[in-house]
């Protein structure tokens, strides 16, 4: 069995996720993907937002295939959420599966900075999504390397998407709702009936 891990801290959830999971998907076809919110990521500063919000809309990523399912492990374990850990939790559930990490190539080119990285190579493929376009020479750069290091890479091409979910927060607290039309449908809607990153004094 083939199973797709898909990390992040989606806050919000935006197209950009969003292809690049199907991007994901086309490359591995995996018979089972877990979309994991992060609780508290190692690499950014806890999510401002409440944990069951940002839970509560990775279920727009179920709508793309019926093998997606969204978990909340990661969430209700307490401290930082690494890789790693995710990882070893799903080795024991699913010992004959084969693994795959979904990483955005930004991730890729600071990977040998994650924790434990070495055990992440040998437990899991890295599914890489390229975000930007021209970076191809780097990535492939870095893929050769971690893979003179036993690693496996796999690359998914997904189209350019050029806001990150830190510019649509940025954009909706100062008013603009056209950002709303950057996010799935499901999403808007939830951010718009609980009045998530309204603008200062709303």
């Amino acid at each position: 069995m083939k199973l797709l891990l898909y990390g992040g801290t989606f806050d919000p959830p935006h197209l950009g996720h969003m292809n690049n999971l199907r991007a994901a998907m086309d490359a591995v076809k995996p018979d089972r993907v877990i979309v994991m919110p992060a609780g508290i990521p190692p690499h950014k500063a806890a999510s401002a937002t409440p944990a069951q919000h940002r839970l509560a809309r990775c279920r727009c990523f179920a709508d793309l295939d019926p093998h997606v399912t969204v978990s909340r492990w990661e969430i209700d374990h307490a401290g930082r959420s690494y890789t790693v850990n995710t990882l070893d939790m799903l080795r024991q559930s699913w010992p004959d599966a084969q693994l795959y990490l979904s990483v955005g190539s930004d991730m890729l080119l600071t990977f040998r900075q994650w924790r434990q990285w070495q055990r992440i190579l040998q437990m899991a493929c890295l599914v890489v999504e390229s975000r930007r376009t021209g970076d191809d020479a780097q990535l492939q750069a870095m893929a050769d390397s971690l893979a003179a290091d036993g690693g496996r890479i796999l690359f998914a091409r997904a189209p350019a998407f050029v806001c990150a979910s830190s510019e649509l927060r940025d954009r909706l607290a100062a008013g603009d709702r056209d950002a709303l039309a950057l996010v799935p449908a499901t999403v808007a809607v939830y951010i718009q009936k609980h009045g998530l990153y309204r603008p200062a004094g709303n």
